[in-house]
């Protein structure tokens, strides 16, 4: 099973769950607004990929942090910061056969999805 990770009214999701509807993709949205982001969940994305590319720095969320996270963003205050508010993450977050994929680009999708 495919599982999006994300928003489910951001728009790169929507485009993310469009493609895989259109092509026959069975997959699950796991919206961040409805189902809570656990510990375990988090560690497990940190092990697949790194905080650099997990941590979306654009984001609103992220540019309204306190200072004093910004400026010390060791792994610890990170993870403290995404457990809160899970919006710093990169969206969407996909999931299949073990790895994960940032993002939404048609067609890195047709490489990851290739049947």
């Amino acid at each position: 099973m495919i599982t999006v990770y994300g928003i489910k009214n951001c728009d790169t999701v929507k485009k993310a769950t469009k493609w895989l509807e259109k092509n026959n993709l069975a997959h699950e949205l796991y919206d961040f607004k409805k189902q809570p982001l656990t510990t375990e969940l988090l560690n497990d994305f940190v092990k697949k990929i790194d905080w650099s590319l997990l941590l979306n720095k654009r984001s609103t969320t992220f540019r309204n942090l306190p200072d004093e996270i910004k400026d010390n963003l060791t792994d610890q205050v990170m993870f403290d910061a995404v457990l809160a508010q899970p919006t710093l993450l990169k969206r969407p977050l996909v999931e299949h056969n073990g790895q994960l994929h940032l993002g939404f680009k048609e067609a890195q999708y047709q490489t990851i999805f290739e049947k």
